[in-house]
């Protein structure tokens, strides 16, 4: 990307003024060496989004961003629903909240060293992975509804969990307002049998290290020490999530012009959201996020059975569950006054900083826990929410490395079992029941996760605490 037409407005801040339809500047978060990198399309893609109404502030952009549907992936905009604003089905992503847990476990890593074929192994075999993988859970239409409406509440009240659960997850577990009769037939369907799934993609489950510490006050009021055993879990709403963009785009392009919007690209389909439709994908789109809240939630159940019978003494209680990919109204000041905004993070997650009502009561003094997801070989890394990032984008903060390639380059660079065979050499363990979806994520196919985390928390938009290391890897 050419850094002339920017105004460098920070060691990791740049913008591009308004111009033409734009409403708004485009800010990117980013190193230069990040920017230098960064994909063309990044710009054009945050630059259609300046241009739709009812934008607030800016159409931002985070320094893993890159190139995506209609918005870019790591992109965030805030829309003003009493001034005209819109909501984006492009705009949240077709993974609707998409996401990542992390549990605590009480090991280091001598425990795990000692079982981590074994555990692997059972992590694999109790876990399904991989494109249409299904579960033993098979919901009813009644069931169905009621957990798009409950979430992680419906998952706990089930009996696969604790309440202690919900207190560590974005929303206590359920996301209200949601509409399962907004959900077409054919979603529910797709997602009959995928409860307790990781799928496929970027999607995993890992057995990590606390590797390095980077501020030892935050960690602690965390739980976290260097040595500690931790696990991550990265996945999201299934084939209900994605039939929902799907629908939903189409309509929404259908009808944009009969709501005097102009696209300047087909993918930004949108709607204004006081309108039927608007309020029809947001009910929709909120019973996708509880899918996805349940689901990690049933897949930590299943963890925890696995850890039982491979570590018993093994706890697991949740550090934090956050998503990405989804659109919430919140509160936030701007110009000086407080308004109620429709944000959409698409490839970016909530950064909530100290003091702010929403972070657990435990959590608070310090900011939310802001969990970056790295690639099978790469690392992870625990961030915490900053008070700055409020008014730098919205309490926003990067999701993960991003991707350096496509999928299609990935698959011509590596060889999915050479790939396991050589991750295995440096100590981690991968199962996966695709060598390909291996060598289409393969850790190379990622930006430099440290640099794009080094770029967050010099900006301002997340302050790094720790660093954790992949010991195992279950790859859908």
């Amino acid at each position: 990307m050419d850094l002339t037409a920017f105004t460098q407005r920070g060691p990791c801040a740049w913008e591009l003024p308004p111009r033409g339809a734009m409403r708004v500047p485009v800010v990117i978060y980013a190193s230069a060496a990040l920017m230098r990198e960064m994909d063309d399309k990044v710009l054009e893609q945050a630059v259609n989004v300046a241009t739709l109404p009812g934008i607030v502030g800016a159409s931002y952009a985070m320094p893993d961003a890159h190139w995506g549907y209609g918005f870019p992936i790591g992109g965030v905009a805030a829309f003003d629903a009493e001034r005209g604003g819109v909501v984006s089905a492009g705009g949240v992503g077709f993974d609707i909240s998409c996401g990542v847990r992390c549990l605590h476990t009480g090991l280091a890593r001598a425990d795990v060293e000692a079982v981590q074929r074994p555990l692997a192994n059972a992590l694999f075999e109790h876990i399904p992975a991989g494109v249409g993988s299904t579960g033993a859970i098979r919901l009813n239409a009644e069931q169905m509804d009621a957990m798009l409406a409950g979430g992680a509440k419906w998952a706990v009240e089930c009996g696969w969990g604790s309440e202690a659960d919900l207190d560590r997850i974005e929303e206590r577990g359920q996301m209200l307002h949601a509409k399962p009769g907004e959900v077409s037939d054919q979603a529910k369907k797709r997602q009959r049998a995928e409860m307790g799934t990781l799928g496929s993609g970027n999607h995993y489950l890992e057995v990590q290290e606390v590797s390095e510490i980077h501020d030892a006050a935050i960690a602690e009021v965390f739980g976290l020490k260097r040595g500690d055993i931790v696990v991550m879990i990265h996945c999201g709403s299934r084939g209900l999530g994605h039939q929902i963009g799907t629908e939903f785009l189409r309509r929404m392009a259908l009808q944009a012009s009969a709501h005097g919007i102009t696209l300047p690209d087909r993918e930004l389909a949108c709607a204004p959201l006081r309108s039927e439709l608007g309020e029809s994908y947001l009910g929709a789109m909120r019973a996708a996020i509880n899918c996805a809240l349940a689901n990690r939630q049933i897949l930590t159940h299943l963890v925890r059975e696995v850890f039982s019978q491979v570590l018993p003494k093994a706890r697991l209680p949740v550090l934090y569950d956050v998503s990405h990919n989804t659109c919430k109204l919140e509160t936030h000041v701007v110009d000086g006054e407080k308004r109620e905004l429709y944000v959409h993070r698409k490839g970016a997650t909530r950064a909530f900083g100290p003091g702010h009502p929403d972070v657990p009561v435990p959590l608070r003094a310090v900011g939310q826990p802001v969990l970056i997801g790295g690639s099978m070989g790469t690392g992870s890394y625990v961030l915490a929410g900053t008070k700055p990032s409020e008014s730098l984008a919205f309490s926003s903060a990067c999701h993960g490395a991003g991707r350096a390639m496509s999928r299609h380059q990935a698959l011509k660079t590596w060889h999915g079992r050479e790939l396991m065979d050589e991750l295995a050499k440096r100590g981690i363990v991968i199962r996966s029941p695709s060598p390909r979806g291996v060598a289409e994520e393969a850790p190379g196919a990622y930006k430099d996760v440290s640099a794009v985390v080094d770029a967050a928390d010099a900006a301002g938009l997340a302050r790094k605490v720790a660093r954790l290391q992949p010991l195992v890897c279950i790859k859908g």
